[in-house]
């Protein structure tokens, strides 16, 4: 009887499976997506199994066996979906299976399944990490471990830049700290005492649900185009009950982790059932956990980002999108996929529906609504008594400014906050100032690593770059004429926030960036204060564009738009009309009439007078007809293929190979390049890229499956970094 050969993909970038023999003595039968340990070179590596092979192009005598077969594994729905997903973005298949699993699954040592959580007692909860003042170190333990109220395990806890353990344990003789099993942690959020009455529905509410209600157990895409305040989330909510009526699962995705306790504060008051949420801040444990209560039907309702997508589904009934423009939903880095994309082809696969809602819908999606692949849904209006801010755009030019704010603009903040209501003063871009200048020879300080300059922060006293990270102290003098006036250029969300308090220093002043929300618990903390109505003048970045409702907020301020007016990316002005919609849709949302008033030096140009004039639908409009005169996507597919390199030749001369590689696929596919990324030097590496471009989809995809397994064969492949990026949504 011939031996059993089993095909299994290994989290390596290579774009193929390896044989191994089944485990040495073993009668367990392994089934496809069954997890294993595999010897691989000099390591050992969790593996995932493809498939049962009769024979193998090695010989039996020289293929390794498994070393275990694990529990747990990849349900047969993921394993297909992620095989297709593999072969749509091309990235090695057993990369991207890992990508999908929890990262305790991933680990060799499975001891860590088991591994324990810390979380403060009742007791702990109460105490003061002041009072340790004789213990730093447990005093920042307690810190630590009251941000996260969940727990901490092991793998946080390591990130503590001290010796965590001793402290642990005089924290648990004081009986402040308490430790739990996984099992015990939990990742659930747990049903409310009481639930909320659900509002009555408008006409067009009503429409929407029931439309989609009526394709519950079958497929069928809907795209949710709703203005800001129209009452997207309640149809989203009505919907879920209706899948939970028919005792089956739904999975909401949100684009950042800031929309999540919002979200989930609406469930959890409208349902009394457990909700499973899966999102960057939890703890693997947590993650693991939500993972396997989903799989096994212990939670009907899943909330997360966008590898929440990859959650198993014992029952699955409705998969919707929130905010489904939103860029956040592409993966960036390794297994580039986008979540919106792929929940399309695994709602088909389901035979669920997909609904995804925006205010502000993603040309692509409006695209597939005309071509019929789509069906559209409208809310046109917005619930209850609020109505649309009205928008004003504000002529900047020769007016004396300060601090970017021009005295129109204070006036109306100053209206606004005597009348007791909120502002919102929008600008994406944090730090003090974006330059520091010699006032003598125009010096402006660069980074060393890349083609940008620096970013002077106030409060910490440094120079920083917001690409690379590079850290340094502001200079005395001007290394290139020795003068000692140097002065910072531009204002970011820090220097505003300060020269407001100057203004008005009876109000609260909250400013929310990633600078000042880096802490566990500051986000949710800054959000509660923002919603409560506690902070008069809110100033953002665009983690406040999207998604947010807050009552009693009613203008909006948009500082700088002319930044983003001008850019090479084809995709540019769709982000700024979806940025500048989703910002002015944070006004008025109640019973409150809202303004939005937009600075600009370029009030004549054409994307601010198309939406001013004619909204967001005239300008995709006029979008997509401007794309099809230039074939771009939607009308046709890309590809980019990323290479950077120490030296810039060298990234050059494997793209110029690949290049060769690809040009007997043409006319198929059109190829541009090589050329530099828009920053061409990053982190100290030079950048390059070449643009595949077709008309046909499915002629690229042959292209690419005939080509990108065998670059890394080129000369010059182990020179350089390299990427594929299927779809690309950014040219950088």
């Amino acid at each position: 009887m011939p031996a059993k050969i089993l095909k299994i993909a290994v989290p390596v970038p290579l774009y193929k499976c390896f044989d191994y023999l089944p485990a040495k003595d073993t009668q367990e039968s392994v089934i496809a997506g069954s997890r294993v340990i595999v010897p691989f070179g000099k390591r050992q590596l969790v593996g995932i199994v493809i498939a049962e092979l009769q024979q193998s192009d090695i010989a039996v005598s020289k293929l390794k066996s498994v070393i275990q077969l694990l529990p747990q594994p990849l349900p047969a729905e993921l394993l297909d979906l992620l095989q297709w997903a593999a072969s749509y973005y091309q990235h090695p298949l057993g990369e991207t299976l890992n990508h999908a699993l929890p990262a305790l699954l991933r680990q060799v040592d499975q001891k860590q399944l088991l591994a324990s959580c810390w979380q403060l007692s009742e007791l702990g909860q109460q105490q003061e990490p002041a009072t340790l003042t004789r213990a730093p170190r447990q005093a920042e333990l307690l810190r630590q471990l009251l941000a996260q109220p969940k727990g901490m395990d092991k793998t946080q806890l390591d990130q503590l830049d001290f010796n965590w353990r001793d402290s642990l344990r005089a924290l648990e003789k004081k009986h402040w700290v308490i430790r739990l099993s996984q099992q015990q942690a939990g990742a659930l959020h747990q049903p409310a005492l009481s639930v909320s009455a659900k509002p009555e529905l408008n006409t067009e509410q009503t429409d929407c649900v029931e439309r989609v209600a009526n394709s519950l157990d079958q497929f069928q895409a809907f795209l949710l185009d709703g203005i800001t305040g129209s009452g997207k989330t309640e149809v989203y909510l009505q919907l879920t009950e209706q899948v939970l009526l028919k005792n089956q699962q739904s999975l909401i995705l949100v684009p950042e982790i800031n929309l999540t306790p919002q979200l989930i504060s609406r469930f959890e008051q409208r349902f009394s059932v457990p909700i499973a949420v899966l999102h960057s801040g939890l703890n693997n444990s947590q993650r693991l956990l939500a993972w396997q209560q989903a799989r096994d039907n212990q939670v009907k309702i899943i909330i997360g980002t966008r590898s929440a997508l990859f959650t198993p589904l014992a029952q699955p009934g409705l998969i919707i999108i929130d905010e489904e423009h939103d860029s956040s939903y592409k993966q960036q880095d390794n297994f580039r996929y986008h979540a919106r994309d792929l929940a399309l082809v695994r709602a088909k696969r389901l035979n669920i529906p997909l609904l995804m809602g925006s205010a502000t819908p993603s040309l692509e999606s409006l695209f597939n609504c005309q071509q019929g692949r789509y069906q559209r849904l409208q809310l046109r209006h917005r619930a209850g008594l609020a109505s649309p801010p009205a928008i004003q755009l504000l002529d900047a030019r020769r007016k004396p400014m300060q601090q970017g704010l021009s005295g129109h603009l204070l006036e109306a903040i100053r209206e606004t906050v005597a009348s007791g209501s909120q502002v919102l003063l929008f600008l994406n871009r944090r730090g003090y100032a974006p330059t520091l200048l010699c006032h003598e020879c125009g010096w402006v300080m660069p980074c060393p690593r890349c083609d940008a300059r620096l970013t002077y922060h106030h409060y910490r006293q440094l120079m920083r770059c917001h690409h690379c990270g590079h850290e340094s102290r502001p200079p005395e003098s001007c290394p290139q004429c020795q003068c000692t006036e140097l002065v910072n250029i531009g204002i970011g969300t820090e220097r505003l926030e300060q020269h407001l308090k100057q203004l008005f220093p009876e109000q609260t002043i909250s400013r929310i960036d990633s600078d000042t929300t880096s802490r566990k618990g500051s986000l949710d903390k800054k959000l509660a204060e923002a919603h409560s109505g506690e902070a008069d003048i809110l100033i953002g970045t665009q983690m406040l564009a999207k998604g947010h409702d807050f009552p009693h907020l009613t203008l909006v301020g948009i500082l700088d738009v002319d930044s983003s007016l001008f850019s090479s990316d084809f995709r540019a002005p769709e982000f700024m009309a979806q940025q500048l919609i989703q910002v002015a849709g944070r006004a008025g949302r109640a019973d409150k009439p809202g303004r939005v008033i937009i600075q600009t030096h370029h009030p004549q140009h054409p994307l601010l007078q198309t939406l001013l004039q004619h909204g967001y639908a005239e300008f995709a409009k006029t979008a997509l007809a401007e794309r099809q005169l230039a074939s771009f996507p939607p009308y046709s597919a890309l590809a980019l293929l990323r290479a950077e390199a120490s030296q810039a030749h060298l990234a050059v001369k494997f793209l110029e190979q690949a290049f060769s590689r690809l040009s007997p696929y043409q006319p198929a596919v059109e190829l541009f390049g090589p050329f530099p990324s828009p920053m061409e030097r990053r982190a100290g590496r030079y950048r390059h890229q070449l643009l595949i471009q077709s008309n046909s989809r499915a002629a690229l995809q042959q292209c690419m499956n005939q080509v990108i397994h065998t670059l890394v064969d080129l000369p010059d492949a182990n020179k350089v970094r390299w990427s594929i990026d299927i779809d690309p949504q950014s040219m950088f």
